[in-house]
């Protein structure tokens, strides 16, 4: 093809006397509408650098007056992608970046109330929260929630009325051969990364897994690593993945560790489960028979009655260099003839996961 665009690209200048730039526009973006729908979009660093030197006036502090300015910003509807119902947004004010979310969680959006947060965007060098903001707002805000169909909200506050569509992948199953023996699958994951996995359940191995979700085109180029075709690294999200020696399928074994600490887009699946899919009570029934010690204290979806944040379902390991991933692919390789037990080895264990992020067991809600 390289040679193909060449010769088109001579022959636009030779024929039409265009200069080389406006050759190259016509041959790439005229003829290829075939390979890219729509250009990319481009970035300057003087956007950049006049938008964090701007001065901006915004109550910072103010819950309510906040989530005035972000639904303000909005387009009049919207599509939450994150199957936990997370609406992620960022600004800069008076040169400090913020990140937040609006959610719109199963036990709040039909109570008429939103879940608001903020906070002052984490960095590898201060992943302190201490400003972070968070509010549950309702009529006696000035926020109103109304349902308009099944998983399709308008949320008002003010004279600003947005149309939150959560993603519908009520449809969406994995292929029957992406499934070993004991495995159940528990539903679709939509992650803010733009990457969708199915979430499963080993029944005889009492362990979870995450699994790409490859019958639609994945949002990542994967790289095979250092040493071993096994194992998978998205340039964009830091996901590493395994194919499986017995399944047609690739499990996440790990997420980098930077990317868990500053709580970014890329820290994983596992504040993404999809609750909107969840069948009865077949979450927390696989959480009981894996752990336990947390009987009578989460509810159906893995919410811990106490408020604190969601059973951390966390299987995939936080690494810091690719190395760290072999030890997975050197369990594997030596079990791969022992079928019964061969997928433990894409488990870390909890107490390591807490470890790497310096938090409890009970990761949480994400702000």
């Amino acid at each position: 093809m390289a040679w193909c665009r060449n010769a088109l690209l001579r022959v636009a200048q030779r024929r039409l006397g265009l200069a080389p730039c406006v050759a190259a526009l016509i041959v790439v973006f005229g003829t290829a509408t075939a390979e890219a729908q729509e250009r990319p979009r481009l970035e300057t660093n003087e956007a950049y650098v006049e938008e964090v030197g701007r001065t901006t006036a915004l109550q910072i502090t103010d819950a309510t007056g906040v989530f005035a300015f972000v639904l303000e910003g909005l387009p009049s509807r919207v599509k939450v992608y994150p199957t936990e119902n997370y609406y992620y947004f960022r600004f800069i004010h008076n040169g400090t970046p913020y990140a937040g979310s609006i959610r719109l969680a199963p036990s709040d959006r039909d109570q008429g109330r939103v879940e608001f947060d903020y906070y002052k965007k984490l960095t590898e060098w201060n992943d302190a929260m201490d400003s972070a903001v968070h509010a549950v707002l309702d009529a006696s805000h000035g926020v109103q929630v109304q349902q308009l169909e099944p998983l399709v909200y308008r949320v008002t506050c003010a004279s600003k009325s947005v149309v939150f569509a959560l993603n519908d992948l009520s449809g969406v199953r994995p292929p029957p051969a992406a499934l070993a023996a004991n495995e159940k699958f528990l539903g679709p994951i939509f992650d803010e990364s733009g990457v969708r996995f199915f979430f499963v359940y080993n029944s005889r191995l009492k362990i979870f897994h995450y699994l790409l979700d490859e019958t639609v085109k994945v949002a990542d180029d994967l790289y095979a690593a250092s040493g071993t075709d096994r194992i998978l690294i998205g340039r964009r999200t830091g996901f590493a993945f395994y194919r499986d020696h017995h399944v047609d399928r690739k499990i996440l074994i790990g997420v980098y560790e930077g990317n868990s600490r500053v709580n970014n887009y890329f820290d994983g699946p596992f504040d993404q489960l999809p609750e909107n899919f969840i069948q009865g009570e077949e979450l927390r029934e696989a959480i009981l028979e894996s752990d336990p010690s947390v009987k009578g204290q989460i509810d159906r979806l893995g919410n811990f009655s106490d408020g604190e944040g969601r059973y951390l379902i966390h299987p995939y390991m936080l690494y810091r260099k690719q190395q760290d991933l072999n030890r997975i692919h050197a369990c594997a390789r030596a079990s791969v003839r022992r079928l019964a037990t061969y997928h433990r080895c894409f488990v870390v264990e909890a107490d390591e996961v807490v470890d790497a992020r310096d938090q409890r067991a009970r990761w949480p809600k994400k702000r």
